[in-house]
């Protein structure tokens, strides 16, 4: 029985080290060619355009009062709607993967519903129920509450496409877990609350974690969803991919790849956040 799988391994061997080798190559070379094409060139032209004047009229630009703002309007509303999808994501993969009830796989797939959606069509909708003669716009304008043009339609719309990046990096995890350790901490008397701090939040932590870093990066970077709802109002409703886009529109060249830099910066530092986590779950995954 051992002599089988034995042979078969050393015969696959052969066949990727020989054989095969050729295409390998090929592929590592396509793939290295595209990711140069695709990703690195952009990377280095957004910096080498944000430095061609020098330094000076760089820092002049990002410390300009609008890209200040605008660099501030986003951070702020990432602060917001992240918390709000971790929360909403925990809860959602807790249900689906902990729970059997009917119309579980309808939930399921409502929460994949932004990654086919357009941006611009989440916007449409936010405007459509609360600008001036949405659907509920009369009820909050009647108590002087803004929803469009203003921050909470900022943060509504990025929520609307961020809101899978979380659920989804956690409900994997959780069905492979099981509820072994739950019943287990239920069985020696933990409590709803003690159950979850102790043996559910330590086990999903590191998704967790993962996913929070994505759905940031999203929420950062998003342009089509909160431009239909901004108003595109300098200084107050401008996120730093709207101020670029309007920069870039003045043919203030120099300064839209500045402010673009700080977005390149910000995918950069969630790379390397995102290739430390990995590691980091990974040697868990291995002691455990």
């Amino acid at each position: 029985m051992s002599a089988t799988p034995n042979t078969r391994d050393t015969t696959w061997r052969d066949t990727t080290l020989t054989e095969t080798r050729w295409l390998r190559y090929t592929l590592t070379a396509v793939a290295l060619a595209f990711l140069a094409l695709f990703l690195i060139l952009p990377l280095v032209v957004v910096f080498t355009e944000a430095l061609r004047v020098g330094l000076a009229p760089y820092f002049s630009a990002i410390t300009e009062p609008d890209a200040v703002a605008a660099l501030k309007l986003s951070l702020l509303v990432v602060a917001m709607a992240v918390p709000l999808n971790l929360v909403f994501g925990l809860f959602a993969a807790w249900a689906i993967a902990k729970f059997r009830f009917p119309g579980r796989s309808f939930l399921t797939s409502l929460i994949d519903l932004p990654f086919s959606v357009s941006p611009v069509i989440a916007g449409l909708v936010y405007v459509l129920l609360f600008g001036a003669h949405g659907w509920f716009g009369t009820w909050f304008a009647d108590r002087d509450i803004q929803v469009i043009f203003a921050l909470p339609g900022l943060v509504l719309a990025t929520i609307f496409v961020t809101f899978p990046f979380v659920a989804r990096e956690l409900i994997p995890l959780m069905e492979q877990q099981g509820t072994d350790e739950e019943l287990a901490a239920r069985t020696l008397g933990a409590s709803g609350m003690q159950m979850f701090w102790r043996v559910t939040l330590p086990n999903i932590k590191w998704a967790l974690l993962y996913g929070s870093l994505l759905c940031s990066a999203r929420a950062l970077g998003e342009f089509g969803a909160v431009s239909v709802v901004s108003g595109h109002i300098r200084g107050e409703t401008n996120t730093m991919p709207l101020q670029v886009e309007i920069l870039y529109s003045e043919y203030s060249i120099q300064a839209a790849f500045a402010v673009a830099s700080l977005l390149a910066l910000s995918a950069l530092l969630t790379l390397a956040l995102k290739a430390l986590l990995e590691w980091r779950f990974a040697r868990e995954l291995a002691h455990h």
